[in-house]
């Protein structure tokens, strides 16, 4: 007889320097595995829709293939590449997502969100521009989706300042935040890609290794982390999502 497992509804409960150990060498795909066993409805996927959120879309949908699909919650800030929202629609047909968009409230084009808060908001404050789009309907997303864990596309190769990112952590709200790619390299993400045909951004293609708003986000050169083109010049290393 198998034995149930009880779903995990205290993340702060768990011994994350085991979890972290008994997982740091092992296939992303038993990282998600023990994720649907353990939250079994509870648990959400971020997704900005860049490769290695599509690998983990993919993970789920081709292999794992959860009782309850696991809701994808993407950001539409109101800036995106064109090509960025292109995908999002095509990655929905394909997968047949349970797809969750949540944005600024009280704004639904990028012209209105210009009325509001002025042209350009990025370059004059870039910290509130991240609250408005990105922080705060991302916290009330996972609130109002009930997540106790949810799934990020990180790798500790994609920036220095991602070196030394767990697999397992606790956010500040003190849900479960999962890096199931967190030991993962740029070269096995896209092997994955190419060998399972996934889908992806054309922008990946012109020198776009991670893709963000299109106001801030540039091409990046030989030998500069996947990061570099994010926010560019601004000193900044993350939006706020991620500490």
């Amino acid at each position: 007889m198998t034995q149930s497992i009880q779903p995990l509804t205290q993340p702060a409960s768990l011994d994350l320097k085991k979890l972290n150990q008994r997982f740091e060498k092992v296939h992303p795909k038993e990282i998600l595995a023990w994720c649907i066993a353990n939250v079994p409805t509870s648990l959400v996927q971020t997704s900005a829709f860049n490769v290695d959120d599509l690998l983990i879309t993919d993970l789920f949908y081709r292999d794992l293939k959860p009782v309850q699909p696991v809701p994808v919650l993407f950001l539409d800030t109101l800036h995106h590449f064109p090509q960025t929202l292109e995908l999002v629609a095509s990655a929905r047909g394909i997968y047949n997502l349970n797809l969750k968009v949540y944005r600024i409230q009280g704004v639904t084009t990028r012209k209105d969100f210009a009325a509001q808060y002025g042209d350009a908001l990025w370059d004059k404050d870039i910290t509130q521009f991240h609250e408005l789009t990105k922080i705060e309907p991302l916290q009330r997303g996972l609130a109002e989706l009930g997540a106790i864990a949810w799934l990020t596309g990180r790798r500790r190769d994609q920036a220095t300042t991602r070196s030394d990112m767990p697999i397992f952590e606790l956010d500040q709200q003190q849900r479960l935040k999962v890096n199931p790619l967190a030991n993962w390299t740029r070269k096995e993400t896209w092997a994955y890609v190419f060998e399972h045909d996934v889908i992806y951004n054309p922008l990946h293609d012109q020198g776009y290794p991670s893709i963000g708003d299109e106001p801030l986000t540039t091409s990046i050169t030989e030998g500069e982390d996947e990061r570099a083109g994010r926010w560019r010049g601004t000193g900044k290393t993350e939006c706020g999502i991620h500490f």
